[in-house]
């Protein structure tokens, strides 16, 4: 699921082997952010891994986008973060960058450090003034 919607996300074969992936997500991942499955009907619909200042993966299987399981496990990280959640996507990924300026993020920067070489976009969500007052 995730390597599947990476690769069409991105337009770019995975760099990697699936054991180098089942590696980093229950050796590497696990130990520094929150990991969230959404199941539906007994397959893994999404994933979400994140901690109290960012998301770091976000991923839905191709099959079940636009279903509203992103916005249910972005919910989930909002919730719990410190008032402040920062994540990056690549460039090339107009859904995602669609999809996390609707849900009130916005962008704090632009670079190219990942793996695959492609430029990313920072970006950053607040807690609304008006949810800090109450």
């Amino acid at each position: 699921m995730w390597r599947e919607s990476k690769e069409r996300a991105i337009g770019q074969k995975e760099i990697h082997d699936l054991d180098s992936h089942l590696y980093f997500l229950n050796h590497i991942l696990a130990d520094r952010f929150q990991i969230e499955l959404a199941i539906v009907d007994g397959k893994v619909a999404g994933m979400i891994a994140y901690n109290e200042r960012e998301v770091n993966q976000l991923y839905i299987h191709v099959d079940y986008q636009g279903m509203g399981i992103g916005q249910s496990l972005l919910e989930k990280a909002k919730v719990l973060c410190s008032g402040r959640l920062t994540l990056s996507t690549f460039e090339v990924n107009e859904k995602a960058r669609r999809f996390y300026e609707r849900n009130g993020f916005e962008v704090i920067g632009r670079g190219c450090e990942n793996e695959e070489n492609l430029p990313d976009i920072q970006y950053e969500w607040t807690v609304p003034q008006h949810d800090k007052d109450t």
